[in-house]
């Protein structure tokens, strides 16, 4: 499988980057990083920083990206993650450096270079992608799936009361994304907490487990740890690495209805809203293939044998 990553590289977005770089049959072609979670610099040091925890330092190339949302200006989520992304335990740099080439040009050049066969996996506001569709509206139908962490089906936010953080920070360009005929999955963050939430005991198991990866995963998710505690969330929340996992291992989609998606763009209180058509009122064709259920134990599973082995041990898709 042919991958290509789109991240604001901090805290759960490393897991999802672990899972790709250690299931054995997954050709990571490249990192992009976009505008989101904390500061742009250090979101490029982190998914480096990945990569070489991975064993595969000079492997995968890191492509920077939109340092801004096409229209507004950045609102940051280090006060979830930390000031660097990874629970400020602030690693050192890494020998790999980013390509000068930047994310746009990479993807398309790959989306045409892999036409039919890519996969897109977007963890971070959509900038990147909505460029390339500005530059190309071909790039769309050279993607094979395009799997988007962000939205939510019910209306839950995490950054506004019905606005969950990627589409918040780029409403416009989400919009483009949701206009350009993707084959699109759209994992919102509504399922995300009902699926993708490590609880305290699961996060002990890991403590025990004392292996190299066990040891990144806890220091990157400290201070994750920490808001959610505030937020009555408890344990870590793993969104981006749902999406990566249902990307890789579709036995984990139990449900998924197909339904037109609109982004809210003007809204003074529901900026980057995600508006499910589930009634049909507006007759348009659907855009997006909405995740609404998930295999909630067997993703635990797969994240646990990962901290654990090294390895997902997910087998290749037939």
């Amino acid at each position: 499988m042919h991958v290509v990553i789109d991240t604001d590289t901090a805290g759960d977005d490393v897991v999802a980057l672990l899972l790709a770089l250690k299931t054995p049959w997954v050709t990571v072609e490249g990192v992009t990083i976009n505008c989101g979670n904390v500061a742009f610099d250090f979101q490029v040091e982190n998914a480096l920083k990945t990569i070489d925890v991975a064993g595969r330092a000079g492997a995968v190339p890191v492509y920077p990206g939109a340092r801004a949302p096409l229209l507004r200006d950045w609102v940051s989520a280090d006060y979830v993650h930390g000031k660097d992304g990874m629970g400020e335990a602030f690693f050192p740099p890494v020998s790999q450096r980013p390509e000068r080439e930047n994310a746009v040009p990479f993807l398309l050049r790959t989306a045409r270079q892999y036409s039919g066969d890519l996969v897109v996996v977007a963890q971070a506001p959509l900038t990147n992608l909505a460029l390339a569709v500005r530059q190309d509206p071909a790039f769309a139908s050279h993607v094979k799936e395009l799997w988007v962490m962000g939205g939510s089906l019910s209306g839950l936010g995490n950054v506004a009361p019905l606005s969950e953080y990627n589409f918040y920070v780029d409403p416009e360009a989400a919009a483009i994304v949701f206009g350009a005929g993707f084959n699109l999955y759209m994992v919102g963050w509504d399922v995300a907490l009902e699926a993708a939430v490590l609880t305290e005991e699961e996060l002990q198991r890991i403590e025990a487990m004392n292996t190299p990866l066990s040891q990144f995963f806890l220091a990157t998710q400290a201070k994750v740890l920490e808001f959610n505690r505030t937020q009555s969330i408890a344990g870590t929340t793993h969104p981006d690495a749902l999406t990566m996992a249902l990307a890789l291992d579709r036995r984990l989609l139990r449900e998924s209805r197909d339904y037109f998606v609109a982004i809210e763009t003007r809204g003074e209180f529901t900026r980057g809203t995600s508006v499910v058509d589930r009634l049909g009122v507006w007759r348009q064709k659907p855009n997006s293939h909405v995740v609404t259920q998930v295999d909630r134990d067997r993703f635990h599973a797969l994240l646990l044998r990962l901290l654990e082995e090294g390895a997902t041990r997910l087998p290749e898709p037939r």
